[in-house]
């Protein structure tokens, strides 16, 4: 007695071309089988088995998952039933891949797919994906799911071995489309009389090998796969998040430095310099207090005019302890040529002590001017400047050094994900990346 849950044993049957055995194991669903032994194409569609295709064993191919292995994917057991490998050509040079036909009594069929190392468990699907568009290229929607379209090329039966649920032949052509949206690919295939269409999930092929046991290791994956997941997405995602978090303490530090900073004046003079004077053009300026260490900020303001100038400066202390001496030059010129009017280097300069002790200071200033300039008179060999000195003076040159820093990791992801997508678009039939942004979530 046979239980309901029970599956029967595949009845044994004879290739009618070279009487080996023959063993369908998808019971009523089989309509056409292929001897193992001489790769006749056999009916099994009506009583008996009816030879109505040979071909030459010159051509025969050898499954990386033997006929009848078994194995368990998506929670169920799969038996392998059958094996062909179908064939594209591409700007006349022919690419050709596997496809497995898996078999569970109570599940129905599903396929495995092989190419170049490259895995993908796939379905039927019984509903009609949605036609529209990604940035004018042609797509589809299917389960909320958006897929771009990848490829479309003419695919031909070249080798079959096992059974199937429709009529196989070597030989037989569709025109298949591929539409991706990594890990998954949606393939539609119209053979004149219907359109078939098939979902699809990438699988390392570390999985398969696990999945049915087989000895040794997968065949390496070569190349970017039409629905391979770009592993840098995932990282680039999580390194532009973690430079969100980064940017809104890199601002609210800043913030903080600019509220915390007082930028006291402590001094303000202006002056008048010319360069045809006479005497010593050195001065010291009136003493003022630094209250607290930090940086002082000694800006210079010029009205130079087509001219430079130089200021030798020192910041000393008025008790004779301690001295910083700095200079500055500064010059702006401007004028009109063919190109029209133009201008380079500026009226005004600053330095910046980084630290200072508590203390009374003064500057000593001592300005200088070509006095052989062009515009040689007597307001070109002078000038107008004011001296300001301020006092714990925000340093936001240290925050805008970081801020590469914090782009470092999102920008390298960011170009290994984009390289990725080109690789993968690369062999589309539209040979960028442009018409799609990689994986979808």
């Amino acid at each position: 007695m046979v239980t309901a849950n029970r599956v029967p044993a595949p009845a044994p049957l004879a290739c009618p071309n070279c009487g080996g055995r023959i063993e369908l194991r998808g019971f009523a669903h089989t309509r056409t089988a292929v001897c193992i032994q001489c790769c006749s194409v056999l009916d099994a569609s009506a009583a008996g088995l009816k030879v109505i295709q040979r071909f030459d064993e010159a051509v025969r191919v050898r499954p990386l998952i033997p006929l009848g292995s078994r194995g368990k994917l998506q929670g169920k057991t799969w038996e392998v039933i059958g094996f062909q490998v179908r064939a594209i050509r591409v700007e006349g040079v022919p690419y050709s891949w596997h496809e497995y036909l898996l078999f569970n009594p109570y599940a129905g069929f599903r396929y495995l797919t092989h190419y170049d190392g490259h895995w993908n468990f796939v379905a039927t699907v019984r509903s009609l994906p949605a036609f529209t568009s990604v940035r004018g290229r042609k797509a589809v929607v299917f389960e909320g799911r958006t897929y771009a379209h990848f490829q479309s090329a003419r695919a031909t039966t070249t080798f079959v071995m096992g059974e199937f649920p429709w009529a196989v032949r070597v030989g037989e052509t569709v025109t298949a489309d591929d539409y991706v949206s990594p890990p998954w690919i949606l393939s539609s295939e119209q053979d004149g009389k219907e359109i078939n269409w098939s979902q699809g999930v990438y699988v390392p092929g570390k999985e398969i090998w696990q999945a049915f046991g087989l000895p040794g290791s997968p065949p390496a994956a070569h190349g970017v796969y039409a629905n391979q997941p770009n592993p840098h997405m995932d990282k680039m995602r999580r390194a532009w998040r973690t430079f969100g978090v980064l940017l809104a303490l890199w601002l609210a530090a800043v913030v903080l430095h600019l509220a915390t900073s007082s930028n006291q004046e402590l001094f303000r003079r202006s002056y008048r310099f010319a360069a045809n004077s006479p005497g010593e053009h050195s001065f010291v300026t009136e003493p003022f207090s630094v209250p607290r260490t930090g940086n002082v900020k000694v800006e210079i303001r010029t009205d130079l005019d087509n001219n430079w100038a130089y200021f030798n400066m020192a910041l000393l202390a008025e008790d004779g302890s301690r001295g910083f001496d700095f200079g500055r030059e500064i010059s702006y010129y401007h004028g009109r040529d063919s190109d029209g009017s133009w201008s380079e280097g500026s009226r005004s300069d600053s330095a910046t002590l980084a630290r200072v002790p508590a203390g009374r200071y003064y500057l000593r200033i001592e300005p200088e001017m070509d006095p052989q300039a062009a515009f040689a008179s007597a307001a070109g060999m002078s000038m107008n400047y004011e001296v300001i000195v301020r006092h714990d003076t925000p340093r936001l040159w240290i925050f805008f050094l970081a801020l590469p820093l914090l782009l470092i990791s999102p920008v390298l992801h960011s170009f290994r994900a984009m390289g990725l997508e080109s690789a993968r678009w690369s062999e589309s039939d539209y040979g960028t990346m442009a018409g799609f942004s990689g994986d979808s979530e």
